[in-house]
């Protein structure tokens, strides 16, 4: 079997592993620094190439970031959204850091730019890569590049083989050639994602409705390194149930669809199950903090399915998804073209309609327009007589 020796090895392709392999060719030129990317050429990135932007705190404005974002009010957004749940200490620590991060992208080729329409509320909080994430893990590929990185496409880790408590080598398989290779290094970072791509472990996890999951990001996270560091006695924590799931657009790809098939319209209406039937307040928060819970609802549902349902005038208020809304003229008809029961979708409509306080609409804060006596209310939070 072929053997080949590093001084760093980086399993993984996407931006944590590229900017690890960058840091250690910086820090001694003199490593030899070698990344192993799963996917092909045209696919590496992992998941960081479906992202967007970066969520940054900032004591004033910058070029591209409005206002301020305090390392209080990052904080106190993260815990809102986990309920709690959140190590303080650590969660602070990489709080502090995220303008170091947008720095370190910049000098190494990413740039910036202002937010678009339909995401003009994040321009306090995100800074977005211009290109999207696609342009910066291209960005930091040509600066690895260009330290003398050695990149191995279409080389992926099977299993991690230690003596006395560390890792020596990493066992390879070259999918071009279809052979085993040995990589040696005195360090191994692995930064090869999770494994949300892998349906059956999701499956242990989930049960039989992880198979209706799409996973919107890259196939080739399939958590063999996950798997190689449990075996070999990694302490292990969180739950594996646990993820960033959000809604996303049912007729999208099993796999790659990326933010653009996100469904960002949920709190500008209501969404309803195979039943015609609400079940949670659209409006509990502002949507930036509240989108990632929406995939988890969804995914308790009937056939982890739901419908978004909103009207018309507010389509120009949010990222439109990767295929057009199904438009029509009466809530009948909507309910024939989404198969749902007629009655049903037209008496969770109409009660609904008839339960709204008025307010001043604002969709780019939590506004003052709620509901008012439904067995689930939206924009519940603070407003009641």
């Amino acid at each position: 079997m072929q053997t080949k020796e590093f001084d760093v090895i980086v399993i993984g392709g996407g931006n944590a592993a590229l900017c690890a392999a960058i840091s250690a060719k910086e820090e001694n030129k003199n490593l030899k620094v070698a990344i192993l990317e799963s996917s092909p050429k045209e696919w590496r990135g992992g998941n960081s190439q479906h992202t967007r932007n970066l969520r940054s705190m900032h004591d004033a404005p910058t070029d591209v970031l409005t206002d301020a974002y305090s390392e209080d009010e990052f904080f106190d957004d993260v815990f809102k959204v986990t309920k709690g749940q959140t190590n303080e200490e650590y969660a602070r620590f990489v709080i502090s850091h995220t303008p170091q991060a947008v720095e370190f992208a910049k000098k190494h080729g990413v740039r910036f730019q202002p937010s678009m329409r339909g995401t003009l509320h994040l321009g306090r909080t995100n800074a977005f890569f211009l290109g999207g994430g696609k342009s910066l893990v291209n960005a930091y590929f040509t600066t690895a590049k260009k330290l003398g990185i050695e990149i191995f496409y279409e080389f992926e880790a099977l299993d991690l083989i230690f003596e006395a408590d560390a890792c020596k080598e990493a066992l390879v398989l070259d999918k071009k050639n279809n052979q085993e290779v040995k990589f040696r290094a005195k360090v191994f970072i692995i930064a090869s994602g999770g494994f949300e791509s892998n349906l059956e472990w999701l499956e242990e996890a989930w049960g039989e409705k992880a198979r209706n999951f799409i996973i919107r990001g890259t196939k080739f996270n399939q958590g063999k390194m996950l798997k190689a560091l449990q075996k070999n006695k990694a302490q292990i924590i969180g739950d594996p149930t646990q993820g960033h799931m959000v809604a996303i657009d049912a007729r999208t790809p099993k796999y790659d669809g990326g933010i653009a098939s996100r469904v960002d319209c949920v709190s500008l209406g209501i969404v309803v199950n195979k039943d015609a039937q609400r079940f949670y307040d659209e409006g509990e928060d502002f949507w930036p903090k509240r989108y990632a819970i929406w995939g988890r609802l969804v995914a308790n549902q009937e056939e982890q399915i739901a419908y978004s349902i909103t009207d018309s005038k507010v389509q120009s208020c949010y990222m439109p998804s990767l295929f057009p809304p199904i438009v029509t003229n009466s809530i009948e008809e909507l309910a024939q073209k989404m198969k749902l029961d007629e009655k049903k979708l037209k008496q969770t409509i109409d009660e609904y309609n008839q339960s709204v306080v008025a307010g001043q609409f604002n969709h780019t804060i939590q506004d003052n327009c709620f509901t008012k006596g439904l067995k689930i209310e939206k924009n519940s939070l603070g407003f009641e007589d």
